[in-house]
């Protein structure tokens, strides 16, 4: 193969895993809960064969599915982006990263403090959206970062972008980066700018930007950029892979912005991986309980879809996966759900089997690396030769 597009439908499960429970997740399922939405019109992608991977014949089923296609189990112990990134890039973590249901200790919030010469408000769970709401007031009056966290391992700190310039808060977080390793390594710290008046309503700015954790091994994107291919970074992937195994990167400012880019990459002339993070599924939609947003989302990528499809040669592929879930409708938590993901597997030479539940997103890695002829070792099983 010459060109293979990697694209993560942030958060889009298809179904609880066996162990769910013991996540917090009882009978969750993402795409299940978009398909009670109206909103939901996805005929290309049932085409193709989502509605035959086990477990989503709701979606509706065909007898001649274009594409491969495939359920993955999560073999890493974890529900959250930067685990299942890192697993669908070859890398399985066995432990899970640390999170702080209680908020962080204050050895960890001191020296934030005296590093950044700000002081600290909340320190507890929160949703993003409620947390301005409560905080943003007392943020402008005192000039404290609002430092938050999730069920997820995550560190993130929400200011204003007119009183905190952008560039200050980014480097708030490279320095909270540093202090957040060893025992306190969270998988990401997250800038979480925002806009408005107390009197008008607080709302969030497209200018997150993340700092994640590098991966404990090397992954796919690192084997594919020392063969001298490329290694496309396209949304978040550059900061989830804490800027390593790239050649080139390109931010996006939501989806729409990342199926332009994503479409420009199918036009243009390279060899290797283009890694592609839609974000709005899980930002906007997943973690806002919105299933109509959601599926509206879902609509937009598969009306998509068709049209990058025709940009694909005879040695091209394009996989279409997620990382976890987040269910819409589950009103236990706002947080990531332990889900399994959707695989589907297309392209002009591509075979349409069904190639059942698989035990880890790392048969995604091992297979772009053989498809690719990348030397790279990782616990998944190739499925290079059922498809071709």
């Amino acid at each position: 193969m010459k060109r293979v597009f990697l694209i993560v439908l942030d958060s889009c499960g298809a179904g609880a895993m066996p162990d769910s429970e013991a996540f917090g997740d009882v009978g969750v399922n993402t795409l299940r809960s978009c398909a009670s939405s109206k909103e939901l019109h996805i005929p290309n992608m049932i085409s193709q064969g989502l509605g035959n991977i086990e477990g989503l014949s709701f979606l509706g089923t065909t007898d001649c599915p274009r594409g491969a296609v495939a359920r993955l189990a999560e073999a890493s112990m974890g529900k959250d982006t930067t685990i299942g990134h890192w697993e669908i890039a070859g890398v399985v973590s066995p432990n899970p990263l640390p999170t702080y249901p209680q908020g962080f200790p204050a050895e960890v919030l001191d020296a934030f403090e005296k590093a950044t010469g700000r002081g600290c408000l909340c320190n507890l769970p929160y949703s993003g959206t409620d947390v301005i709401r409560d905080y943003g007031k007392e943020h402008l009056q005192t000039g404290k970062w609002i430092v938050y966290t999730s069920a997820d391992s995550v560190f993130q700190i929400a200011a204003h972008e007119e009183l905190v310039p952008l560039e200050e808060l980014y480097e708030a977080c490279r320095k909270a980066r540093e202090i957040l390793r060893g025992k306190h390594g969270v998988g990401r710290v997250i800038a979480r700018p925002f806009v408005g008046t107390a009197e008008t309503g607080f709302t969030r700015t497209s200018n997150r930007h993340d700092f994640s954790l590098e991966p404990p091994k090397q992954t796919l994107l690192d084997a594919i950029k020392a063969q001298g291919m490329d290694s496309i970074a396209v949304g978040k992937i550059y900061d989830i892979f804490a800027h390593q195994g790239t050649t080139e990167q390109v931010y996006t400012k939501g989806n729409t912005d990342g199926l332009q880019k994503t479409l420009g990459y199918g036009q243009k002339d390279f060899h290797g991986l283009c890694f592609v993070n839609l974000v709005d599924f899980d930002m906007l939609y997943g973690h806002r309980r919105n299933p109509d947003g959601y599926a509206k989302a879902l609509t937009e990528f598969d009306t998509w879809l068709p049209s990058f499809l025709e940009k694909l040669g005879p040695d091209d592929v394009v996989m279409i996966t997620a990382d976890h879930g987040c269910d819409p409708c589950y009103t236990a938590t706002t947080d990531h759900t332990r889900e399994y993901v959707p695989l589907l597997v297309l392209g002009q030479r591509v075979k349409p089997v069904n190639l059942g539940t698989r035990r880890s997103f790392a048969d995604i890695a091992a297979t772009v690396a053989e498809l690719l002829q990348v030397d790279y070792d990782t616990p998944g099983k190739s499925f290079a030769d059922q498809i071709f």
